[in-house]
């Protein structure tokens, strides 16, 4: 067993989020500790794709932070000595009927007039593309900066950095209670004895809100499902990620033309090729509490609907299915932010799908808001604890 243990900065949660804080944080000079319950990237972290994009996010603040957060994994991959498996050949959204592309030249000339570099394609690029697309698609949308990487790899390697500018990682070690002293330092009792510090910082994921309780704080997160197929790829079906533009319209809650179970399961095409030579299939939307039993039905519409865009897959080898939970906010948004009715409390948390897309950025951003700089990477307002409490109130 530990005796008690005392940090400036303890970061409670070891996946993305928490390396990529430890990181930034521990190379600003903090003394940093993070706990973990269980190993490393053991959750979410472990059951994602690893995709850094700024295709499927809303124009404007959503696509300006993912910009800025590729930027930082671009550095990344260059100042950590543990590569990740990063490169960035784009992305693309594929439309399947006049509808999309409709509203697919909407959402390009929305990106072009924020800054960012989307272009529209048309039938002969898609097939330019891959041979494998089905012949009827009409066209789709490119992103060219977006990035990927191995998520294993990449917390793993971020964990490594901050541990040379003295970080410790603690693991198999569970939060019991956390409570603030009057002398405004935090104790932090665990399944391994008890830890001190002057911050705490809530990387927790989906179990984000059971550390807030703690405080006496409610964090409106909730877990939200979601199912991955890894297949063998044993033709070259495509170099970079491509999803439905459908996939948009599930994100954030929309209706599309597709069939009851497709809606049901909040299944749109994801497809991602990994440096392993395999390829991930997604994606699966559902609330259902933590289970994270892989559902076949769901996995049957997945492959249903990958097939609808990739005939040729109809023969293709499956490897594994898993599912993982995705820290779901209502508006989309991760929470990163100080609390203010608990000062040096704060939360980094709430990204749903966008965890690895984020990490970077989430990072840089805690460790601005320790130093209490006056600009931060990206404005803070969108992304503080306290604007939930706002709309209750309105």
């Amino acid at each position: 067993m530990c005796t008690t243990k005392h940090c400036e900065v303890l970061v409670i949660g070891g996946g993305v989020i928490g390396s990529a804080v430890a990181y930034y944080v521990s190379k600003s000079g903090y003394n940093v500790t993070v706990i973990e319950k269980g190993e490393l990237a053991s959750g979410t972290s472990s059951r994602c794709d690893g995709n850094i994009l700024a295709i499927d996010k809303d124009p404007g603040f959503d696509s300006q932070m993912s910009l800025e957060s590729q930027r930082l994994v671009d550095q990344l991959s260059k100042e950590l000595e543990h590569t990740f498996e990063y490169r960035a050949p784009g992305s693309i959204l594929v439309c399947e009927n006049e509808q999309e592309m409709v509203a697919a030249e909407e959402w390009v000339r929305k990106q072009k007039a924020a800054g960012l570099p989307f272009r529209m394609l048309d039938r002969f690029d898609i097939k330019q593309e891959s041979p494998y697309f089905a012949d009827d698609l009409l066209g789709g949308v490119e992103c060219q900066t977006d990035s990927t990487v191995n998520p294993y790899l990449m917390t793993f390697s971020l964990f490594e950095g901050a541990r040379k500018y003295g970080a410790k990682v603690v693991t198999h070690t569970e939060v019991k209670q956390v409570k603030k002293t009057k002398n405004n330092q935090f104790i932090v009792e665990t399944s391994n004895g008890t830890f001190t510090s002057t911050y705490v910082v809530n990387a927790a994921g989906v179990w984000a809100p059971r550390i807030g309780e703690m405080l006496g704080i409610t964090i409106p997160i909730k877990p939200r499902k979601g199912h991955i197929i890894v297949a063998a790829r044993q033709q070259p079906i495509g170099l970079r990620k491509v999803m439905e533009f459908g996939y948009l319209i599930s994100k954030f809650g929309g209706k599309r033309m597709v069939d009851e179970t497709t809606e049901k399961y909040g299944v749109a095409l994801v497809f991602e090729p990994t440096a392993s030579q395999n390829f991930l299939i997604g994606s699966s939307r559902q609330f259902v509490g933590f289970n994270t039993t892989v559902d076949m039905e769901v996995i049957k519409c997945m492959a249903k609907r990958a097939i609808r865009f990739y005939p040729k897959l109809a023969d293709f080898s499956l490897i594994r299915t898993y599912a993982g939970l995705r820290p779901y906010t209502e508006d989309h948004l991760p929470i990163i932010s100080q609390v203010e009715e608990i000062p040096n409390f704060f939360i980094a948390a709430g990204h749903e799908g966008d965890g690895i897309s984020l990490a970077a950025i989430t990072g840089k951003l805690i460790d601005d808001l320790i130093q209490e700089k006056s600009e931060s990477a990206v404005p803070l307002k969108p992304l503080r604890y306290d604007r939930f409490k706002e709309r209750v109130t309105q």
